[in-house]
């Protein structure tokens, strides 16, 4: 039996208020980072066409955030545990709305391209920046519960983001869902900069390298480099399929523009109720047994989905759904099983360079898709989406073995830590 503490036998108790409070502030700071990647995928089937863009200038678009996400969560790994963690959030997330305000008042492709150019440089380092204040507050026995009800941050960007994002690109134009997105991060901040206590625990035991030094120390790890691998393969299947999805069941299921809302509403609705399941499973069963749960579901679902033909639409929620649980459960697990592998000192130039790896590997496989996934002419079907598939289901099948040694790894540390 897992030991959570001296709540174990009062589940109801397991969190303290301020505890709830973290978990609920950085849910919203997370939905509204995962939303400003999430809204430019179903944008796609309007912005493509409006920009009059390519589907590789779009894939380029969407990579533009990652790679700069990536180069700037790099440069700031080596300072991410020198400074108070929530002065370092303040700081990178004031950069993200500013960032998201341009995408909204962005006029042409080259600026937008700018635009997610700046965006990306802070809203890269801002998931990083979350978990480890996630590891440092949370111990292993809970954290699945507790990415569980973070990873909502996904779903509640389909329940309530990319609905009104589209509906809002679709009955005003598409710059409207930045600037919504924009307002509501502006308001998350203010909270956070009233509320959220300082995390400075890290700073106890000061670092005497430089900033250089730190990065190097951290990013040469043998044991961390498995997770940055890890981390690397596991963005590369959202990446993929994500920024075409929209365009895919417009243009090949022939799911009117106008019905894509629907279709990740009700998928955002399941989500939000399997999400701290998930959580709570993965505490209970093992982080890892549900990764390989959560694989193969969505292995079978991605193959699945990218070999849709004209279909009903409920028949693509379904599958929608079923491919969603899938992946939430990986997410879920895996992020609170990697969250395992840093020491304390460590742990904010880990999860930059962690957050960098992910950004710049779903920024790869973003521009990879856009070369695969041809569209001979506007509105015609998607040419090689099932090739897609079958790239991002052999990238989790790797992802398992994988994710086998690190659990094994952070298993071993946390029995000796507990000797």
């Amino acid at each position: 039996m897992e030991v959570i503490g001296p709540y174990l036998n009062n589940p109801k108790h397991l969190f303290t208020p301020y505890e709830k409070f973290v978990i609920a502030i950085l849910a919203f700071l997370q939905f509204t980072v995962i939303l400003d990647f999430m809204v430019m995928s179903p944008l796609g089937a309007i912005l493509m066409p409006d920009l009059g863009i390519s589907t590789s200038q779009f894939g380029l678009a969407v990579s533009a955030y990652a790679f700069s996400a990536g180069a700037s969560g790099l440069c700031a790994a080596g300072f991410a545990d020198k400074f108070d963690r929530k002065r370092m959030l303040l700081f990178f997330y004031a950069g993200f709305v500013i960032g998201t305000l341009f995408c909204g008042i962005a006029n042409s492709y080259v600026m937008l391209l700018c635009a997610r150019v700046i965006t990306g440089i802070f809203g890269g380092v801002i998931g990083s920046i979350s978990f480890a204040i996630i590891t440092d507050i949370f111990k292993m026995e809970v954290r699945g519960r507790v990415m569980g009800f973070v990873q909502m941050a996904f779903s509640a960007s389909q329940v309530l983001g990319i609905p009104l994002g589209l509906f809002l690109a679709t009955y005003f134009n598409w710059h409207a869902p930045f600037l919504m997105i924009a307002a509501i991060a502006a308001l998350v901040g203010v909270v956070i900069a009233l509320k959220l206590k300082p995390v400075t625990a890290h700073l106890k035991g000061s670092q005497d390298k430089s900033a250089f030094q730190h990065l190097w120390h951290t990013a040469s790890n043998p044991f961390y480099i498995r997770g940055f691998i890890a981390t690397m393969l596991l963005a590369t299947g959202g990446f993929m399929i994500m920024p075409f999805s929209s365009a895919f069941l417009v243009d090949n299921v022939l799911i009117p523009e106008t019905h894509l809302s629907l279709i990740f509403l009700v998928t955002g609705v399941v989500s939000i109720f399997t999400g701290p399941l998930l959580g709570r499973l993965a505490d209970s069963i093992g982080k890892y047994r549900l990764f390989v749960i959560g694989s193969l579901l969505s292995m079978i679902m991605v193959i699945i989905y990218t070999h849709l033909g004209p279909v009903s639409i409920w028949t693509v929620i379904v599958t929608n759904v079923f491919l969603w649980i899938g992946i939430s459960s990986r997410m879920i697990s895996s992020s609170a099983l990697i969250s395992g592998v840093p020491e304390m000192k460590d742990r904010g130039a880990y999860m930059g360079i962690n957050s960098a790896t992910q950004q710049v590997a779903g920024g790869v496989a973003s521009f990879v898709a856009g070369l695969i996934v041809y569209q001979p002419a506007k509105n015609a079907p998607l040419q090689h989406f099932d090739t897609v598939g079958y790239v991002t289901a052999c990238t989790m099948l790797i992802t398992l073995g994988m994710m086998f040694f690190i659990e094994r790894q952070v298993s071993r540390k946390l029995h000796v830590a507990n000797v």
